[in-house]
């Protein structure tokens, strides 16, 4: 257990080092000067060289790489020499001193994203709080939906094999993973936001919270939620009905259930005691790797739709070159992606016994 749970965490640093690296080094070469972009036509010579040096960005690409590593880590260590770049901030890191000499300090702290270039230097800590709940909530309503219905139609997928129900269903299935997300988002937005405005009461856009007709104070507007949680659904719901189907019509073919047969149980019984739960454990796989993609497959559908989540402030942040926003987003949304991966493996040994993780 103890081996297990070990190797797991190795993996997890190696695979969040490796992206960490990834996203600086891609947003680093990117063409332009960050320092230019944050004073924007304020230029001044002057100015440009305070900037380039209270956030590093006149230190050679090997350094400037340390330091991000340094920030990121939750035990560093750091200069106590306030002209340096990088030096130990309480009230910027936060965390508690470990260990002091006179000139170094060794901290632990909560990873430290920096802060936004255009949002008058907020830090990126304070906007993921902000708008990963949103994303979070969205990504569970859509995931909710995708696993309730396509457990239901993919049991009547089976049940009603080679019919036109089965036929029917297969199609909406095709159909689901095929079209691109983004797509169906304008498609609903437009349908059932605008044509049918009278009858469904939804709006085309809007988020969680709205501000009120008086402009004084937000309002709680859980019908905004629907339609992007539909649309988000539709592709992991289509993938569900189709393995289900799959798994349990393989499933129904082996020899035990045909020895539960013989024992009298009605196809009901077979179905739900013992054929389901053998058939789930690709189902499980598969919602596992949707739900953490749904993090990341959010960015398009809620700005579309205006849902106020980390995919929306990342489109924002590449449209104004706010590069930390971007990195922050990205390394938090890979490190969910991770732990419920690493989840999904206890559940998955769960479900199979013949599965052994330790």
């Amino acid at each position: 257990m103890i081996r297990y749970i070990l190797q797991k965490l190795g993996t997890t640093i190696v695979a969040l080092w490796g992206v960490a690296s990834l996203v600086f080094f891609l947003f680093t070469v990117l063409p332009g000067d960050p320092a230019q972009m944050m004073l924007d036509q304020n230029e001044d010579s002057a100015q440009l060289e305070i900037i380039k040096s209270k956030f590093g960005f006149d230190l050679p690409l090997s350094r400037q790489y340390i330091h991000y590593l340094n920030d990121l880590l939750p035990l560093s260590i750091h200069s106590t020499d306030s002209n340096q770049f990088g030096h130990y901030d309480s009230s910027i890191y936060g965390g508690w001193e470990l260990f002091k000499t006179r000139k170094r300090v060794l901290v632990i702290k909560a990873p430290y994203f920096r802060t936004s270039y255009q949002k008058r230097g907020k830090p990126i800590t304070e906007i993921i709080k902000e708008t990963l709940p949103n994303t979070a909530l969205l990504a569970v309503s859509s995931m909710s939906i995708a696993i309730v219905l396509g457990v239901f139609l993919g049991l009547v997928a089976t049940l009603n094999k080679d019919t036109w129900i089965d036929r029917f269903l297969q199609l909406f299935s095709t159909l689901g993973m095929s079209v691109p997300s983004f797509f169906s988002a304008i498609l609903f937005s437009w349908f059932f936001g605008y044509v049918l405005h009278e009858f469904t009461g939804l709006n085309m856009t809007g988020s969680l919270y709205e501000l009120d007709d008086f402009g004084e104070a937000n309002q709680l507007q859980w019908k905004n939620l629907i339609l992007p949680s539909f649309v988000l659904g539709i592709r992991p719901l289509a993938v569900i009905i189709q393995l289900l189907r799959s798994n349990l019509l393989e499933v129904l073919s082996e020899d035990y259930i045909r020895t539960a047969y013989a024992k009298g149980l009605s196809r009901y019984q077979v179905l739900f005691k013992h054929a389901i739960k053998n058939a789930l454990n690709p189902v499980i796989t598969a919602i596992s790797g949707w739900f953490a993609s749904l993090l990341a497959g959010a960015v398009f559908v809620e700005y579309i739709f205006g849902w106020k989540g980390l995919g929306k402030e990342i489109v924002e942040a590449l449209n104004q070159l706010d590069i930390p926003v971007v990195m922050g987003a990205v390394l938090t949304i890979a490190f969910f992606f991770i732990i419920i991966n690493i989840v999904v493996d206890f559940i998955y040994a769960y479900l199979d016994p013949r599965i052994k993780t330790f």
